[in-house]
């Protein structure tokens, strides 16, 4: 049996995957976590994939692993010397203290200015922002930085020996235009003050060197890697069409397209996905972390206010919640915070709370995909992952409230998955077809959907003008 390894670094957690090159089959798993915060120490990420990678038993495989394959969170700077040791933490993609910065750049160049250079427009998530943040505010530091990595290509570092990335996820950075597959190092120069060194980029389906010694998988080839959620399209083998929805600790909507989409506005934002096409993306800070603040108020488990909101009337009895606890990202409202509207003595009870968190969360997810609709994308049914998907409320809710056709593949770590397809592409040259699982599909019920929608909506335009 010929084995292929795919690693998820998330925010939360590092998870490897031993797969079965022909067909796909997990052999084994192994996971560690990482520290909750924004800002972290790079060499973390380093000791938490050696555990997930022991853990899974990768190092045991010796001569069967042909290649490997590192996914991991997007936008991360990770910002390094001469010797290639951090000078700062690694700013993570949730991080919003770089969003005056990110304002500043975009009125700078403007959006159409933005677009036409990296196909989207500044927020504080971007790299480019955080170096920006960096430099106004410590320019003895960010003089020292030799060198600007991504989580996933520090992490081909520790495994290959070399800084290597992919066009998936040099395009959340703010400075690689997916459209000309080329880095725009003025831009660096022009809001960070100089151009560090920038890793090369490795196509997706070529290996981007060898893994070194230490990790027990002898000869094997390094894939070239790439973003999160271009290798959970990877893992998923998505069309053009087929909207995924992930319901983590963020939320993000995104597909597949053969063109770029032109979102001058910013929402959309222009990645690339790990198949030469593109990868239009729209990302929520708040999305299952809703459901477990509402969970932690309420002073029950997640399985209690699944519960709850499955016995509520459909509609939470008027109950609108504006789920934005922790600033928001689409909309862009970094400083906002969460309201619940529509309050009355009849309503306040815990189901209709419970409801309202879950309705809450597939709302702004529904914004989302109808600013897919407004960019030229065509949804035609969703695919639900994500840990917030194993919500059976959630889940019977979302076709309604989404207007489309959902269907949840079984439930699987997509993102390593992805990895570990790209893995063996890059070990065979071949496009590994492997099979989908679909666990159930819903159609939307009813109208009560479009009328929550419209509360929504209306409750967003009220409070924050969007």
């Amino acid at each position: 049996m010929s084995i292929v390894i795919g690693v998820d670094s998330s925010t939360q957690s590092c998870k490897v995957l031993a797969v079965d090159a022909e067909n796909g089959e997990i052999v084994s798993a192994g996971s560690a976590s990482h520290p909750d915060g924004t800002a972290i120490n790079p060499r973390i990420w380093s000791e938490a994939l050696r555990q997930a990678w022991h853990s899974a038993g990768a190092d045991s495989f010796r001569g069967s692993v042909a290649a490997a394959s590192v996914a991991a969170q997007q936008h991360g700077m990770v910002a390094l010397d001469e010797s290639n040791a951090p000078v700062h933490d690694a700013l993570l993609w949730n991080d919003t203290r770089s969003a005056p910065d990110a304002v500043r750049l975009r009125d700078e160049l403007g959006p159409e200015g933005w677009i036409d250079a990296v196909n989207l427009v500044p927020v504080a998530s971007f790299t480019i922002t955080k170096l920006a943040w960096l430099a106004r505010t410590q320019p003895r530091t960010a003089a020292r930085v030799a060198r600007v990595v991504l989580p996933h290509d520090w992490l081909n570092f520790e495994l290959g020996g070399e800084f290597t990335t992919d066009r998936s996820d040099a395009s959340g950075t703010g400075y690689f235009s997916p459209v000309t597959n080329s880095y725009r190092t003025d831009l660096l120069e022009r809001f960070f003050g100089h151009r560090p060194q920038l890793p090369d980029i490795v196509p997706s389906n070529e290996p981007a060197g060898t893994i070194r010694e230490g990790w027990g998988a002898d000869s094997a080839l390094l894939g070239a890697g790439g973003g999160d959620n271009a290798m959970a399209a990877l893992g998923l083998g998505i069309s053009p069409g087929e909207i995924i929805i992930s319901v983590g600790t963020s939320g993000t909507v995104f597909t597949t397209s053969p063109a770029p989409t032109h979102d001058p506005s910013g929402a959309v934002a222009g990645f690339a996905d790990a198949t030469g096409n593109h990868l239009p993306l729209l990302a929520m800070m708040n999305s299952a972390r809703v459901m477990a603040a509402t969970a932690k108020m309420l002073n029950v488990n997640l399985e209690t206010l699944d519960s709850l909101a499955l016995k509520a009337d459909p509609g939470a009895g008027g109950l609108t919640l504006l789920p934005y606890l922790d600033g928001e990202r689409t909309p862009n409202l970094p400083d906002a915070h969460g309201t619940l509207a529509g309050l009355t003595r009849e309503n306040m009870n815990q189901q209709n709370l419970a409801r309202a968190s879950v309705l809450g969360v597939l709302n702004s997810l529904a914004d989302a995909v109808d600013l897919l609709r407004e960019s030229g994308v065509a949804p035609q049914s969703v695919l639900l992952i994500g840990g917030g998907a194993k919500s059976e409320s959630l889940r019977r809710a979302a076709a309604s409230v989404l207007g489309v056709p959902v269907e949840v593949p079984a439930s699987g770590e997509y993102v390593a998955l992805g990895a570990a397809r790209q893995a063996a592409w890059a070990a065979t040259g071949t496009y590994p077809t492997w099979k989908r699982t679909i666990e159930v599909t819903y159609e939307p019920q009813g109208d009560w959907g479009a009328e929550v929608r419209g509360r929504y909506v209306e409750a967003r335009m009220n409070v924050y003008g969007v």
